[in-house]
């Protein structure tokens, strides 16, 4: 798809949309490139013999993709676990010689600090990507990126963990999908902007229904988790229910009926045919079936071989448009809250 097919689609006006920020914040990470493959390098040359990934809500559904690909593109010993559950032995796995990933927009995510003061006590090297400086978590780990108002924050990780992969000898392409990630930022803008109509549609139909499911799988399965979670739940106070494509089937179907909501996410990664499954049962069961596929979306100045790669920030950019919409329909600013960060608990 060219630019000028790309603009042509674009509607006419867009709420909360300046796409002119939004490459910005890609810079904004993407300037740190050096300083981020100089600390993989560090962990490759010091050695270890754990990627331990642990962090809070939204924050870990953000980190799990990394595992994912770590799992599927080679066999360097890795683990996600809720830093909550860190603290109560979910990893028997930990040594001196384990590298802890951690993130926090505010830096100061109670569950996430207590686990890296224990992780600390262990020996455990700790890299943070956190939101503002001079937090908490930045002053117990040993190596810290800030990307501030930075967006998608995963391009740290992409960087990160595709540079270990890389030095590894997992992951010969590296140095042409690092290169080409700096148009990620643009690319996601385009994605924003073919979107926009069928989400603000999406958010018209089905901003007060009473029940919602979402579905997803592999690298997909934490986007749908945290959507439903921390923006459908926490952010808009909307009922849903998620579940990965293949738990779908030992439950979850036998709810589906003529007017159940129902909202896929279509990944490019290995378990595609998993939604596939899912969307050929649901089509046949639900008239209120919503597809979210990152396939229909054009990504300029990347290459289709790194694709597959990209399916959590390609389905974010799409999914914040339900957010921005939403917000404006229901009057309901994502901001609001009633006890998350207002009571002790």
């Amino acid at each position: 798809m060219t630019k000028l097919q790309m603009e042509a689609i674009v509607p006419m006006s867009m709420v909360n949309f300046d796409e002119n920020q939004i490459i910005a914040n890609g810079a904004k990470i993407y300037d740190q490139r050096a300083k981020i493959e100089s600390i993989a390098d560090s962990i490759v040359d010091n050695g270890f013999d754990l990627l331990l990934f642990t962090s809070s809500g939204g924050s870990q559904a953000m980190l799990d993709p990394f595992a994912f690909y770590i799992r599927h593109m080679s066999r360097l010993p890795v683990e996600n676990v809720l830093s909550a559950n860190l603290m109560t032995g979910d990893c028997n796995r930990i040594t001196d010689k384990t590298v802890a990933f951690l993130t926090s927009k505010s830096g100061d995510t109670a569950e996430t600090v207590k686990a890296a003061n224990w992780l600390k006590e262990q020996g455990v090297r700790l890299f943070a990507a956190v939101g503002k400086e001079n937090s908490t978590l930045e002053s117990i780990c040993d190596d810290t990126i800030v990307y501030g108002e930075g967006r998608p924050q995963e391009l740290v990780f992409y960087l990160l963990i595709g540079r270990i992969l890389y030095r590894s000898g997992n992951f010969d392409a590296y140095p042409r999908f690092a290169d080409e990630l700096k148009n990620l930022a643009f690319a996601l803008a385009q994605v924003r902007k073919q979107a926009d109509a069928k989400c603000l549609k999406y958010a018209q139909d089905y901003c007060k229904e009473p029940y919602n499911i979402w579905i997803g799988s592999g690298d997909l399965w934490p986007t749908a988790y945290s959507y439903s979670m921390c923006v459908l739940e926490e952010s808009q106070w909307i009922r849903t229910k998620s579940v990965s494509s293949p738990e779908f089937f030992h439950g979850t179907l036998e709810l589906l009926e003529d007017d159940v909501c129902t909202t896929l996410l279509l990944t490019e990664g290995p378990t595609r045919a998993q939604d596939e499954r899912v969307k050929a049962f649901a089509a046949r069961h639900t008239k209120k079936l919503t597809c979210f596929d990152t396939k229909e979306y054009a990504l300029p100045g990347i290459s289709d071989e790194f694709r597959p790669l990209l399916s959590p920030v390609v389905m974010a950019a799409v999914l914040q448009r339900i957010s921005k919409n939403i917000e404006v329909i229901t009057d309901h600013s994502l901001d609001i809250r009633r006890y998350y960060r207002k009571e002790s608990y």
